[in-house]
């Protein structure tokens, strides 16, 4: 009889899974740049494609001669997935409490702080990733300072650094940035910019939300990293801190192949999974253990553009 997977080994809460797998925290928006790719093996090459699509190649072709032939995508460097793990725990005493409450299920919500307390890990290690300026090319970033920065309203101009991106993104790929991710700092410069509030005056909305960023920036979608983490000294601090990313991106999957995305978050088929739950006598507690495998990798730097120091 051949051996078990860990995988196959692990007793699984198929209900307790489908509540980790569908549970997204709107504060995190790293999945915008790096969308959830899964895969059945735990290392591999990220793939990655050249510009065969912009190529003139001489496609005519004579009677009886060969025809050409033209190769699509390639293994580049490795990725391997990590695991994290993590139990949480419920005291008997809440989950009898909350029994005599219609409604409230203690089982679930462990699940989903457990897999929140994942998911900041996720958001952090990817901003980690599309926050490095050195991952860029030097036509594909800038760093803002004095009046440019866009907390100054009167001389700065993001619809102006914002088309830039682009078209450095365009220059590139031959693709449009579709995708613009904020810092929650830089958000908050946008609202009250008057280069910003002067071209939506005319929309009848007199208050800047993404919708109308997007819509104003002709992107697909314009998300705000609200994600904050606590440092060593104890002070909260924005996961995206000042930056802002734009990039074309592919949401869902590598359907497409072939298309420049930006990155990609590869992760083990059927992940997250919560195995059955179990009693730790000695603690008097329920423990939902939940575990994730997962490694976002940046596939196509050239797909980005990153500005920082983008507000004082």
């Amino acid at each position: 009889m051949p051996q078990q997977t860990p995988s196959q080994a692990r007793v699984i809460d198929p209900i307790l899974t489908t509540v980790a797998q569908g549970y997204k925290n709107a504060d995190m928006v790293g999945d915008a740049l790096f969308p959830v790719v899964p895969v059945d093996q735990r290392g591999g090459k990220i793939v990655s494609f050249s510009r065969e699509d912009f190529r003139l190649y001489a496609t005519g072709r004579a009677p009886g001669a060969n025809t050409k032939r033209v190769q699509y995508g390639y293994a580049s460097t490795p990725y391997a997935l990590e695991q994290h793990a993590l139990e949480g725990q419920v005291p008997f005493e809440l989950m009898q409490d909350a029994a005599a409450v219609p409604g409230i299920d203690q089982g679930s919500i462990a699940v989903m702080k457990t897999q929140n307390i994942i998911a900041l890990r996720t958001e952090k290690a990817r901003a980690d990733i599309a926050t490095t300026a050195g991952s860029y090319g030097a036509a594909n970033k800038v760093t803002l300072s004095g009046t440019d920065q866009w907390s100054d309203p009167a001389a700065s101009d993001p619809n102006g650094d914002i088309e830039t991106a682009k078209d450095a993104v365009r220059a590139k790929t031959g693709r449009r940035a579709n995708t613009v991710v904020l810092g929650a700092a830089v958000f908050a410069a946008l609202k009250v910019h008057s280069k910003i509030i002067d071209r939506i005056k005319y929309t009848g909305r007199d208050v800047v939300t993404t919708d109308l960023l997007a819509a104003l920036w002709d992107v697909r979608q314009v998300r705000v990293g609200d994600a904050v983490y606590e440092n060593d000294a104890g002070a909260l601090v924005d996961v995206w801190g000042k930056f802002v990313v734009v990039a074309y991106t592919e949401l869902g999957s590598m359907a497409d192949m072939g298309l420049p995305s930006y990155g990609y978050t590869y992760r083990l088929r059927s992940y997250p999974i919560v195995e059955q739950p179990y009693q730790d006598r000695n603690a008097k507690s329920w423990i939902y253990p939940v575990t994730d495998e997962l490694s976002p990798v940046m596939a196509a730097a050239d797909a980005g553009y990153l500005i920082s120091a983008a507000v004082a």
